[in-house]
């Protein structure tokens, strides 16, 4: 047994920085509740880079995907991180990157590439991601949605092209699967001020020709919707750029509407801004039934402070959900 103890001894000294990651790591896979608003780690002890993010769940384990750069500029492209338990993140690496040597493609470095979301194609077993694109050095005139394909969840993925659906302006974006397996794409439309709901094509890799406009003249954008008994929600916010401002919901009994606006949702400190985040994805909790969980993020703090995250539990109140402020909250919320 001494001579165990002269072995780790001489190993700190010849190596501290050995033991100091190990240390960094134990360190960094112990969460066992969320912190809204505060610095998160993967399991290699560095901030999680997945913002305008969202989720999908696979075979017992949740895959967020998310942007890695600083607010209106993507730094390397979407990122990929796993979970079982939602609190701790394994950093997959890049599923999406961008690309270097090409400034003429879409994804030259440079491009704005936002809310990247991922669906599963049980039809064509195809994960198919789509996101908001800006073509670089065009500022935020392009106004295009982007598709790219892998047969990993993981990836990587291959891009596959860009357009304006449907002809149309298309900025900030979600994805939403319902019961049958059809496909829908909710964006920002006519320079932000009407959202458009459009049907995908079956194996989710275009529009189906199939679309509506919603919240008419009503800016709305960050668009996230989710289902809970038979009924749509959606979630989305003001146009403000990074300043937070007050969220905004609505419920309808088809996807296509008519939308009930609700007013919003969110209750407790600085819920007129939204917890001072703005809204990316909500995702149903494996195995426990009407629990859902609503992603955001704080842009405005990431220069000065790093990238932050709000996830907080939704609950239901009648005919609407509310979204109250919490320090800190683990799953049990949902027992």
């Amino acid at each position: 047994m001494k001579s165990i103890y002269i072995l780790i001894a001489l190993g700190l000294y010849l190596n501290p920085w050995q033991f100091c990651i190990v240390s960094s790591n134990q360190q960094s896979e112990k969460y066992l509740s969320f912190s809204p608003g505060e610095i998160w780690n993967d399991t290699d002890g560095e901030p999680i880079e997945a913002h305008g993010g969202g989720m999908l769940y696979q075979n017992g384990t949740y895959y967020w995907f998310g942007e890695h750069g600083t607010p209106g500029r993507t730094k390397i492209g979407v990122m990929c991180y796993s979970s079982k338990d939602l609190y701790n993140w394994k950093n997959e690496g890049v599923a999406l990157p961008l690309t270097h040597d090409d400034p003429n493609h879409d994804l030259a470095e440079g491009c704005a590439l936002e809310r990247p979301k991922v669906i599963y194609n049980a039809a064509t077993k195809k994960y198919v991601m789509w996101f908001h694109l800006e073509l670089k050095g065009q500022g935020y005139d392009a106004a295009r949605s982007g598709v790219a394909v892998s047969s990993k969840v993981t990836g990587p993925y291959s891009f596959v092209q860009s357009f304006r659906p449907n002809k149309s302006m298309a900025r900030d974006m979600t994805l939403f699967v319902d019961d049958d397996g059809k496909a829908y794409q909710f964006y920002a439309s006519e320079d932000n001020q009407t959202m458009h709901v459009s049907l995908l094509s079956d194996d989710y890799l275009r529009p189906s020709g199939k679309f509506k406009r919603i919240f008419i003249g009503r800016s709305t954008e960050a668009p996230a919707v989710f289902k809970h008994r038979g009924r749509y929600y959606f979630i989305g916010s003001g146009c403000t750029a990074y300043a937070p401002n007050a969220a905004r919901s609505a419920v309808a009994n088809s996807i296509w509407g008519s939308w009930k606006e609700l007013g919003n949702p969110c209750i407790g400190k600085n819920a007129d801004k939204t917890f001072l985040s703005q809204g990316t994805f909500v995702f149903p909790v494996a195995n426990k039934p009407g629990a859902f969980i609503f992603m955001a993020d704080q842009w405005n703090v990431y220069e000065n402070k790093g990238p932050r995250y709000v996830w907080l539990p939704i609950h239901f109140d009648k005919d609407r959900f509310v979204i109250r402020w919490m320090e800190e909250w683990d799953m049990s919320v949902f027992d």
